[in-house]
């Protein structure tokens, strides 16, 4: 084997085992990976039950409801449709109804998001940017005309 042979297998062969490698990585990753729905589009894809995803959205006004041994059951709404989640434990200290929120977990059957962790917007400003996006492209942003102009 000349020279030039040798080196072009081996340049091969560490190509391949890169090439597993990251194949493994991905495959890896597969299972942690969580993708962010509004309502809307939970109902547009028809969503399996028991599929983990990130819910997002505003809290429905008059929707939140408290149960024993801290069940919390709120409606999550878009523009066109709403989703209701039921979540058993504490949420956040800036969780209330129309509040932008963030909700991870899975639908049951009966076409209910069962969360197991509930994100908060922290301040005036501050909202996911997949549920912003989501709100401007259905024309009920106004994040930008209330935020407060920065001084220098």
């Amino acid at each position: 084997m000349t020279r030039k042979q040798r080196r072009l297998t081996l340049i091969g062969v560490a190509g391949c085992i890169l090439a597993v490698a990251l194949g493994l990585v991905l495959f890896a990753m597969n299972d942690t990976i969580v993708f962010f729905n509004s309502p809307a589009d939970v109902q547009a894809k028809n969503v399996q039950p028991g599929t983990r995803f990130r819910l997002g959205g505003l809290v429905k006004e008059g929707s939140v409801q408290r149960g024993a041994n801290q069940q919390v059951s709120f409606e999550v709404m878009d523009a066109q449709s709403s989703i209701r989640v039921n979540y058993n434990g504490l949420l956040p200290d800036l969780f209330r109804e129309g509040q932008g929120i963030v909700a991870e977990g899975a639908l049951d059957p009966s076409g209910i998001f069962k969360a197991d962790t509930v994100l908060a917007k922290h301040d005036e400003n501050y909202m996911p940017r997949e549920v912003a996006d989501a709100l401007k492209k259905q024309g009920h942003w106004q994040g930008e005309a209330n935020a407060a102009p920065q001084t220098q």
